[in-house]
């Protein structure tokens, strides 16, 4: 049916074509005359003489209809020159686009056909260019001119949509006219030309619950109150149809889809009215008792629930919070039950939507009750202690046995079981403590000392009598309370130094003290001298009440010749109950001091041997040592002038001068020199390390002629001979062999003792750096500096 129906519309389309070109041909033909090649006059309106432009084509025909099927070319047109008397001479030529393809022309009569079925949508207008020459001589007898044929359109193209579905969001509820998406579809033909591209939508599918504007295409609600919730999604097929909609237009289809979006619509709703749940009073607090939930068919936030208690006995021992993976509601314990006290709560809980859209607030309360009731059920309990810690108290160095504190437990349960009491080892590792496992009494075993260990903490366990298995642990502290046993000492080690010339009342130091007792028995500090030095001359102490004293010159002038070193008894007593106290000694140098009191040499010594000497006892060692350096140098001058006579007088004998041995370096063989055992190594001295070298079997016999005559006194040539010797005998050691050492010791603390090493003399050190190593070494470095000077003199 629709092949036949596409038929009749293509004969129809050709009918109103061929009546449109006679109705063409004839409108053409009443226009135009036929001008001649030159132009002519013709007389307007009032006399006035109009001047046309003359024109040598005459064309038929401008349009060409597109899918053209007929079995002959389509005439397009005829063009006619006025200089064509028809005898065929003149020649018709046609160029440009399509020309010889698509268009071509009869070269006599100029007859224009279309030999292609045309199509508009592909290309709307060809322009061409048409000219008349001379058939035999091809000479332009008209100048080229220039039209332009026209593709006539045909409805034959149907409306498309830009997308083939469509996808669309619409609240649900909304009003009606509400506008969900506008869809658009185009139509190829030509949309000036006749009604071919006017396009009409309709809706197949959807209704009743959409509809869609004729001309807009826009779709729009058709009915009030969409609930989301009995229908989510809908299927629209929108149509678009051209020819104004009429019958006969060509039609396209799209499909879109339509979600109704959620809307805070429906409130929360418990399925029960009442929830029982469970606990046992061993459960802690946090740990989940039960869940409720309030069904809301909203989705997103507009369906979040928050759950609160509003009512109840047990809103202070239980709490609610919200699980929004899964939108239900968490009882959790939040305070420790007991159920030999109460046995069972019961809870208001509500369920209320968090987003609430206040234009449906008028469909009623967004929230929801529930009664909760929970029952506490029994468990065996371990023992409760009465406190959660213990703090006692015991003095320092109280005897064994001493009663420290007593912890109290009970069992919670009915049966009211007997409790046990322990120490845990563990946190009294020294046993100082002993708790008595029936009435929980705590006491000491030894004494304490506040001074090692001020507190200390200990657990203590209770467990039941018939089930071991229950046991509770309480922390106790027990703080070692502060007895004055420890008399004051001095802060640190102290040593003074008084100048010489020190002045009288002249402060020189300053001490403190310190005592390990706690600060009740410690501080203010009591300073003091003892009673049988109190009035003695050098010193005197003073108590500065601020925990300090200062230690003070009596007396002016010390002498470091008649006594260096003083002992200075200081007594030490604490504010403690009963006061104790200690005797310090204080040591006291005498130094030697400068103008300004800077310390410069505090050894007698020194002082002494400078101060002993006169001027007259200095002057004699200084011209001893001038005498013993004159006599040095003279006699060193004397020795580099002696000399020694190179070559030795005939008559003297050289073997007298020179010891001879059969080798050279006889190593571990030669034992006649010194004694091999002090090369021994100590490791090894139970066994006999052999040489490892070989003695040459055959004797070397010495060549003659090499040995000097016994008389000669030639020295050179006679060590040169023994050289030579030594050097070609191979019986003599050592044999090409690495020579092998009992023992070269284990290293020596003193190094080595060589002369070759030794730089320099004593006479050659430098002295001055005495000068840096500050007052106390002074006056030796003024000794041995002025040995420059006594050199340089010499």
């Amino acid at each position: 049916p629709k092949m036949k129906e596409d038929n009749c519309l293509h004969a129809a389309l050709i009918c109103l074509g061929m009546l449109y070109y006679s109705h063409a041909i004839t409108t053409e033909k009443l226009n135009h005359a036929r001008p001649s090649l030159h132009g002519h006059h013709e007389k307007g309106k009032e006399g006035q003489v109009l001047h046309r432009s003359k024109r040598g084509w005459v064309w038929n025909q401008f349009f060409v209809i597109e899918e053209y099927t007929g079995p002959d070319p389509v005439l397009v047109g005829r063009l006619h020159s006025d200089i064509d008397s028809g005898d065929g001479n003149i020649k018709y030529i046609l160029s440009g686009e399509g020309a010889g393809i698509i268009f071509v022309i009869d070269d006599k009569s100029g007859n224009i056909h279309a030999t292609k079925t045309l199509d508009r949508e592909e290309r709307a207008q060809y322009t061409l260019t048409a000219q008349a020459v001379d058939r035999i001589t091809n000479r332009p007898l008209e100048p080229p001119s220039e039209f332009i044929v026209k593709v006539q359109d045909i409805n034959d193209n149907p409306p498309e949509f830009l997308h083939e579905n469509y996808h669309a969001n619409v609240p649900e509820r909304s009003n009606v006219g509400t506008s969900v998406i506008q869809v658009t579809a185009s139509d190829a033909d030509d949309p000036t030309y006749g009604n071919s591209a006017k396009l009409v939508y309709s809706i197949l599918e959807g209704q009743p619950y959409f509809s869609v504007e004729a001309q807009t295409g826009i779709i729009r609600t058709a009915l009030p109150n969409m609930d989301r919730e009995a229908k989510e999604e809908y299927h629209v097929v929108i149509q678009a149809k051209d020819m104004g909609g009429h019958m006969g237009g060509l039609s396209g289809t799209t499909k879109v889809t339509i979600t109704l979006t959620d809307v805070n619509d429906n409130p929360p709703k418990f399925p029960q009215s009442v929830y029982q749940m469970s606990v046992s009073e061993a459960a802690v607090p946090g740990e989940e008792v039960g869940r409720v939930k309030a069904k809301d068919p909203d989705i997103g936030e507009n369906g979040l629930v928050a759950y609160s208690i509003i009512d109840g006995d047990g809103m202070d021992m239980f709490e609610i919070t919200t699980d929004y993976e899964t939108q239900e509601g968490v009882v959790k314990l939040k305070k420790l039950l007991d159920f030999e006290t109460k046995k069972s709560y019961s809870l208001k809980v509500e369920a209320a939507n968090v987003h609430i859209d206040p234009k449906f607030i008028s469909n009623g309360p967004f929230k929801d009750t529930v009664t909760v009731k929970i029952s506490v059920e029994d468990a065996d309990e371990p023992p409760v202690f009465l406190k959660p810690s213990y703090i006692f108290e015991v003095q320092e160095n109280a005897a064994s046995g001493t009663v420290v504190g007593k912890v109290h437990a009970k069992d919670p349960d009915a049966a009211n079981s007997a409790i046990r009491y322990s120490i845990d080892r563990h946190t009294d590792l020294e046993r100082y403590f002993i708790i008595n496992a029936e009435d929980g009494n705590i006491k000491t075993i030894k004494a304490l000392d506040r001074e090692e260990i001020a507190w200390h903490n200990i657990s203590v366990f209770a467990v039941e009598v018939h089930k071991q298995h229950q046991e509770a642990k309480v922390p106790v502290a027990i703080k070692v309370v502060d007895v004055n046993d420890n008399a004051p000492k001095f802060a640190a080690a102290y040593e003074a130094f008084v100048c010489e010339n020190a002045q009288s009342n002249q402060q020189f130091i300053t001490i403190s003290a310190d005592d390990k007792d706690d600060s009740a028995n410690g501080p203010r500090f009591i300073f003091s001298l003892p009673p049988e030095i109190i009035q003695n001359r050098n010193f005197t102490l003073r108590d500065n009440r601020d925990n300090t004293a200062s230690v003070l010159v009596r007396r002016e002038g010390f002498s470091r010749q008649k006594q260096d070193l003083y002992l200075l008894p200081i007594v030490i007593s604490d504010g403690g109950l009963p006061p104790l106290s200690s005797t310090n000694t204080l040591t006291i140098r005498v130094c030697g001091c400068d103008s300004n009191g800077s310390l410069l040499s505090c050894n007698a010594e020194a002082y002494i041997l400078n101060a002993g000497l006169s001027t007259g006892a200095l002057i004699a060692i200084l011209a001893c040592i001038v005498i013993l350096l004159v006599i040095v140098v003279l006699f060193v001058t004397l020795k580099r002038q002696k000399k020694e006579p190179l070559i030795v007088f005939e008559e003297e004998d050289v073997r007298e001068n020179i010891i001879t041995y059969d080798d050279e370096g006889g190593g571990e063989e030669d034992t006649e020199a010194f004694d091999i055992a002090t090369l021994q190594n100590p490791d090894g001295i139970n066994g006999f390390i052999p040489r490892k070298d070989i003695k040459p079997e055959y004797q070397y016999m010495p060549r003659p002629g090499l040995r000097p005559a016994p008389n000669s006194v030639d020295v050179d040539d006679f060590i040169n001979t023994r050289i030579q010797e030594a050097d070609n005998d191979p019986t003599a050691p050592p044999y090409d062999s690495i020579q092998i050492y009992g023992y070269e010791g284990r290293g020596s603390v003193a190094g080595s003792l060589s002369s070759l090493e030794s730089a320099t003399t004593d006479s050659d050190l430098d002295y001055d750096y005495l000068q840096n190593w500050g007052p106390r070494f002074k006056k030796l470095a003024d000794l041995y500096g002025s040995k420059d000077t006594f050199d340089d003199d010499s």
